[in-house]
């Protein structure tokens, strides 16, 4: 899978595309990144790429022609996706992350300032995104964010395969797809400062552990997102 990550700050993403599950992926080859400086395709001599808003208010909009520039600049890798991120866009949910392993290739666009001329988003985009319901400075932040989350999707890169099936935002049984939080985990020692793991994990008894998980599961779901209970 490529991504290709347009935005006014490549550097923000050279430490995070070192470190971790991200790290070993690229080098493992599972996936590839490309970034692209938009500020490379302005056409001023002082490199602007935003200006004022029609009809005023405050901030800078980011301009059109430099972003759409540099999005007919990437070349093309098969199936693709062009994705702009920012508070209007649809929640980004783990149950969505799935259906993005289908492209060959996603295009991430990073807003900064007010966001972007409305007009890249209408005509040159395919989906707007939001990781949650607060503001960001930038788009980096969430593309990263993005990138994590379905990296992880892709086989090969956990060393486990079934933890997947064992987090957050999953269910237990798919005859009834209610999206749970992860149960307690617990690791040595069984006793630290006078709190004891719980004795079911002790047991032995794996039928008696995989039900405490699943009822701690739907506890934690019910008190802190009983939302996602369907």
């Amino acid at each position: 899978m490529q991504f290709d990550i347009l935005t006014l700050f490549p550097e923000f993403f050279e430490t995070p595309l070192k470190t971790s599950l991200v790290g070993k992926g690229l080098e493992r080859s599972l996936f590839s990144v490309r970034l692209c400086n938009i500020r490379d395709f302005a056409y001023n001599k002082h490199h602007q790429v935003d200006d004022r808003a029609y009809g005023g208010g405050a901030g800078m909009v980011m301009s059109p022609e430099p972003i759409v520039t540099a999005l007919e600049a990437i070349p093309s890798h098969g199936k693709r996706r062009r994705i702009y991120f920012s508070p209007q866009g649809e929640p980004l949910r783990q149950e969505r992350l799935s259906s993005y392993l289908q492209y060959d290739q996603l295009v991430l666009l990073c807003g900064r300032y007010e966001g972007v001329d409305q007009r890249v988003i209408d005509h040159f985009i395919d989906e707007e995104i939001s990781i949650g319901d607060y503001v960001l400075s930038g788009g980096e932040v969430a593309a990263l964010v993005f990138l994590e989350a379905l990296v992880r999707l892709i086989p090969g890169l956990l060393g486990k395969e079934e933890s997947l099936s064992q987090e957050s935002f999953t269910s237990f049984n798919p005859k009834e797809p209610s999206l749970l939080l992860e149960y307690p985990q617990y690791t040595r020692p069984e006793e630290f400062r006078g709190h004891r793991v719980p004795e079911v994990l002790l047991s032995g008894d794996h039928s008696k552990i995989e039900r405490w998980r699943q009822e701690r599961a739907m506890e934690k779901t019910k008190k802190r997102r009983p939302d996602l209970l369907r």
